[in-house]
């Protein structure tokens, strides 16, 4: 993350679509293309006079529908009708760069038993867990992060990556259960994953139900003995 991404919540634009002053950190920047495009900027460092909009999906689409960019640029530009996916993608890729630059720190640990270790300490700042894992397994750890005040009681967890994404972005093989600890790279993440979150849910809504395995976590502590999917 460069210094200019890091104060952005010290500086505020305005947003072309409702004309509302608010954090750089809360918007898109873009730029106008060398072949009349509109370009997205997420590190916020490309040259050009810079066309900032509210980071979420429907306010990209009114741009590029309502030629807002043209207007703002007073230039004939034309926006991709895909802008706002590849925005998304990009998105995307910011994120898992961010876990696999803190599992380079060390402030990422991954496997079943060191989640949960790490939920219990407090130490936890996200917890990452693949949306193609096995239910069970991530019930209990749902259950743990619903009582830790480290994880706003469950809300900071990340549900958008396959087991695949993750593996590839760490350099490991099989990742289904981590934790990013608290800490510079975990605040971060979260605003990257803030952005992300107008574009898509972070986690599906099926997982904020309890499961009857989960209470088992909840309670005693037990029930961490069986990681079926033999993370390390």
């Amino acid at each position: 993350m460069t210094a200019r991404e890091a104060n952005a919540s010290d500086r505020e634009r305005r947003d072309l679509v409702t004309g509302q002053v608010m954090d750089e950190s809360r918007l898109i920047r873009f730029v106008a293309a060398p072949d009349g495009g509109v370009a997205p900027d997420l590190g916020r460092e490309l040259p050009g006079r810079g066309l900032w909009v509210a980071a979420d999906r429907a306010s990209i689409e009114t741009a590029a529908k309502k030629g807002l960019f043209a207007r703002a640029a007073r230039a004939p530009l034309k926006a991709a009708p895909d802008l706002a996916a590849t925005v998304e993608n990009l998105l995307l890729k910011r994120c898992l760069d961010q876990l696999g630059l803190a599992r380079r720190e060390g402030v990422l640990i991954s496997g079943f038993e060191k989640t949960a270790q790490a939920i219990r300490s407090g130490s936890a700042a996200w917890i990452i867990e693949a949306s193609d894992g096995a239910a069970d397994g991530r019930g209990k750890i749902l259950g743990l992060a619903r009582h830790a005040a480290s994880l706003r009681n469950g809300d900071r967890v990340c549900g958008v990556f396959s087991a695949e994404d993750l593996s590839l972005a760490l350099g490991l093989e099989n990742v289904i259960h981590a934790v990013l600890l608290a800490g510079g790279r975990a605040d971060r993440f979260t605003a990257e994953m803030a952005r992300l979150a107008g574009f898509r849910p972070l986690r599906p809504q099926d997982w904020d139900q309890v499961r009857p395995s989960a209470r088992v976590a909840e309670g005693s502590g037990t029930g961490f003995g069986d990681d079926p999917e033999g993370e390390p």
